[in-house]
């Protein structure tokens, strides 16, 4: 049977470690900056659940939404307002944003030490040079909860089945710092299957539901789970949970595993931030 690795333990004890810190603090809070365009309802759900969580930390949250057809150039602006904002520590801009606005030129138009997204070209050269930043939230999350189960990196053959920005691309970089040997795969690799079976750990973040079966598991490796899609039967991860559950050393179960992470460690990046600027 697998041991199940559970993020809504260490989401809770990195969010109580943070309120405590902010509660001793002389300091003004940390500000925290979420802008919306549009109203995609999925979006709206999560920046909800960011606001609430800020509340219970001790972040102050601003969120500035604005209407689907604002231009790219305004957007703009309202970034550059806020990077000129000392009270503010951190921005994001919640994706999606309507066609006709470039994520890219969104990403690069934050400051970098406020980019508590880590989406940032520099925040990016600092991953992949081994130097201190501001990195994307659900990768180093990954990181910790490994850390938090004693499970090692160091000489580990790590397989990521996925190779966004967002999570694939960054999480290859940490673990790189950790000392594995990574493999990042993609909709191209040949023989999917037999790549991932030499993983110990092995992570998928593509969003295709039970897409990964024993065959591609190594017994007793690590499976990561960062996919979440809503089916007929529920929310499923990318894993199928009861045909590799036997075989895996350890899981991430969905919902429950990596999704936690995401928000505890997008406040931890507020803070980091917030630390720099208040001394």
């Amino acid at each position: 049977m697998a041991k199940l690795l559970s993020g809504k333990a260490l989401a809770r004890g990195v969010r109580r470690s943070l309120k405590e810190e902010l509660a001793q603090s002389s300091a003004r809070p940390p500000g925290l900056a979420v802008i919306m365009v549009g109203d995609d309802p999925a979006s709206e759900v999560y920046v909800g659940s960011k606001e609430r969580a800020c509340g219970r930390t001790g972040i102050r949250s601003s969120i500035i939404h604005l209407e689907v057809d604002t231009s790219e150039a305004t957007l703009l602006e309202e970034i550059e307002r806020l990077n000129a904002d000392p009270e503010i520590d951190g921005i994001l801009c919640q994706l999606p944003v309507p066609d006709h606005i470039s994520p890219a030129r969104v990403a690069s138009a934050v400051d970098p030490d406020k980019d508590v997204d880590g989406f940032h070209p520099v925040n990016v050269g600092r991953l992949w040079r081994g130097e201190e930043g501001l990195f994307p939230c659900t990768p180093v999350g990954m990181i910790a909860l490994l850390a938090e189960n004693g499970i090692p990196i160091e000489g580990k053959q790590a397989v990521i089945v996925g190779r966004s920005n967002i999570v694939g691309k960054p999480l290859a970089a940490l673990l790189l710092r950790g000392n594995a040997t990574v493999t990042l795969c993609h909709s191209r690799t040949v023989d999917l299957p037999g790549v991932c079976r030499q993983a110990d750990i092995l992570v998928s973040a593509v969003g295709r539901p039970r897409f990964v079966d024993r065959s591609f598991v190594k017994p007793g490796a690590v499976l990561l789970d960062v996919g979440i899609t809503r089916t007929e039967d529920g929310l499923a991860g990318d894993f199928d949970f009861d045909d590799v559950e036997g075989i895996a050393g350890a899981i991430t179960p969905v919902p429950g595993g990596i999704g936690p992470l995401t928000i505890a460690f997008l406040l931890a990046n507020t803070v980091r931030s917030w630390r720099t600027r208040t001394g």
